[in-house]
């Protein structure tokens, strides 16, 4: 085991990111388990940090954890020692520390048990999923034509080509994502042909390009909404199951919105996310 840690994680180069992402994973499934236990209300469990009245989200942590992981590792010489590690682990337990609370930065609400409260698990599960796939040596398609470039490399016509077909693989997870198909958009970074798939097939409804092509009334938005609850459905259903299992129910109603009818940019608004 430690010959393969060494062959396959350390002499890869690959030691920093499999730090942060074991940080990341450990740290994500602690902080559930913490407001799991805090929700069910277990005496012996340490609450929510209140003083003064004043919430203070694990957000805030989070933060403080990246920026220290994050400058100690611009710092750090040494790019497969010690202290590189440490580095990573803290930017990892910060991000997760982030991330959890994903949906709070971006509604400006506590909104961590309701529905909308899902976008943090969901954010949570893409990172894992997008570092996973760094640490097993995939890098986003084309990424090898692009350092040629950059070291003087390109001498044939032939290696143009293959980054004019990474540019259109790219440009087919964009679309993609702009279709409201988050999993198939960022895997086609990594593996050709996927992203390019789902860029021709039919958008999400809901999705900004469905909005963007699909009248309503027309017959490819009521093509799309047949296919959504035929096939995507069931599936958010089952990934549902699988994140409550892991985060918990997200089944609360959502507060009111404390910044109706003023700009989000509003400090006063800002101050009540605790």
């Amino acid at each position: 085991m430690v010959d393969w840690f060494g062959s396959t994680v350390v002499a890869t180069g690959r030691l920093p990111l499999f730090c942060f992402f074991v940080a990341f994973v450990a740290g994500f499934l602690l902080i559930r388990m913490s407001v799991r236990m805090i929700r069910a209300g277990v005496r012996w469990w340490p609450g929510d940090l209140r003083p003064g009245g004043l919430h203070i989200h694990h957000v805030v942590f989070g933060v403080g954890l990246m920026m220290v992981g994050g400058v100690a590792a611009l710092v750090v010489p040494d790019r497969q020692g010690v202290p590189i590690a440490v580095a990573a682990a803290l930017f990892g337990l910060g991000s997760a520390l982030v991330l959890d609370e994903f949906a709070l930065i971006l509604h400006l609400r506590d909104v961590y048990w309701t529905e909308k409260g899902r976008a943090s698990v969901d954010a949570v599960f893409v990172a894992v999923a997008l570092t996973g796939l760094l640490l097993t040596g995939l890098r986003p398609f084309g990424w090898g034509w692009l350092h040629s470039a950059g070291s003087g490399g390109w001498e044939t016509g032939i290696q143009a080509g293959l980054l004019a077909l990474a540019l259109v693989n790219l440009a087919g997870s964009v679309v993609s994502l702009l279709k409201g198909k988050i999993w198939t958009g960022l895997t086609g970074v990594f593996l050709p042909a996927i992203s390019i798939v789902a860029a021709v097939r039919l958008a999400v409804p809901g999705s900004p390009w469905a909005r963007w092509r699909y009248p309503d009334g027309s017959a490819k938005l009521d093509q799309a909404i047949r296919r959504d609850l035929r096939v995507r459905r069931p599936l958010i259903k089952a990934k549902i199951r699988v994140q409550e299992l892991i985060a918990g129910r997200h089944d609360l109603e959502p507060p009111a919105d404390p910044g109706a009818g003023r700009g989000a940019g509003d400090p006063s608004v800002l101050s009540r996310t605790g």
